[in-house]
């Protein structure tokens, strides 16, 4: 790795949950060059929702608009860092911080500690209306409303699945990793096998083999609940690679699958009506 981006990586040490440093060696970090990027809030069920935006520089648009959800620890520097990547791609990709009313990614240092004390307190229906919110802020700030889809990744993945049965005006939606079954609970009482019959948006989901936390019987059961919905979706099982494969932070990143799944992410936004701005 070079010099400069060694001292750049230290530098962007600070916009990552501490419960995710050490930083491994192959984090990317995507300038801004060619693009509009930042943090910004929206109006959502009478608060103000923090985000950070990403869009391109040299155009007023309207750009597409890719809705890109948090891992369980909030929008830190790789989901923006996505956002960064996906403008360069002719998107407005907007990621909303969808935990403020309950608490800070940043204020843990362990993962199971956030999961328990933060995440788990969030409630899906709050998430989903103000994803809502966050769409509907970027059409009227550069977005085309007609051209909408949605990506995340492991808790955002599942948010994604269900997003794509509950917004009728969402195009394309990209699950990376998101758990498909699981206890239902009053913040979560509906997982994505439990929608699979209401989906209204064509779902990609991409998931690891070796996902010991997302087992392969449970990708097949919810293969089973698409096929006997008829529904407009497709499954991508990568066999070697285990849950986080595009987390390029982390040590369980795979350049390989990584790579191959976002192409394909392009791909099926493309395919679905909602391609990057050229």
């Amino acid at each position: 790795m070079k010099t400069d981006q060694v001292m750049t990586l230290k530098q962007a040490q600070g916009g990552f949950t501490p419960a995710v440093t050490p930083l491994a060696a192959s984090t990317i970090i995507t300038d801004e060059q060619g693009i509009h990027a930042g943090e910004t809030t929206i109006p959502s069920q009478g608060d103000n929702l923090p985000a950070y935006i990403a869009k391109p520089a040299d155009s007023s648009g309207p750009f597409p608009v890719v809705l890109v959800v948090q891992e369980i620890f909030g929008v830190h520097e790789h989901i923006q860092d996505v956002c960064r990547r996906l403008a360069k791609q002719g998107y407005l990709a907007i990621a909303p911080e969808l935990y403020f009313r309950q608490g800070d990614a940043r204020d843990y240092t362990d993962i199971g500690e956030l999961f328990q004390k933060l995440v788990t307190k969030v409630p899906d229906r709050q998430v989903l209306a103000d994803l809502d919110h966050a769409a509907h802020w970027a059409t009227r700030h550069g977005g085309d409303a007609g051209k909408l889809a949605i990506t995340g990744f492991c808790w955002g993945g599942r948010i994604s699945w269900l997003y794509a049965a509950h917004n009728p005006q969402l195009k394309a939606a990209v699950a990376w990793y998101g758990k498909l079954v699981g206890e239902k609970t009053l913040n979560s009482p509906k997982h994505p096998i439990d929608v699979a019959t209401q989906l209204s948006a064509p779902v990609l989901g991409l998931y690891g083999g070796q996902d010991t936390g997302i087992t392969l019987d449970t990708v097949e059961s919810m293969r089973q609940a698409l096929r006997a919905a008829n529904a407009d979706a497709e499954i991508v099982v990568y066999p070697d690679v285990g849950h986080a494969f595009n987390a390029d932070y982390r040590p369980s990143y795979d350049a390989e699958a990584a790579a191959d799944g976002w192409q394909r992410m392009l791909a099926w936004f493309t395919q679905h009506g909602v391609p990057g701005v050229k």
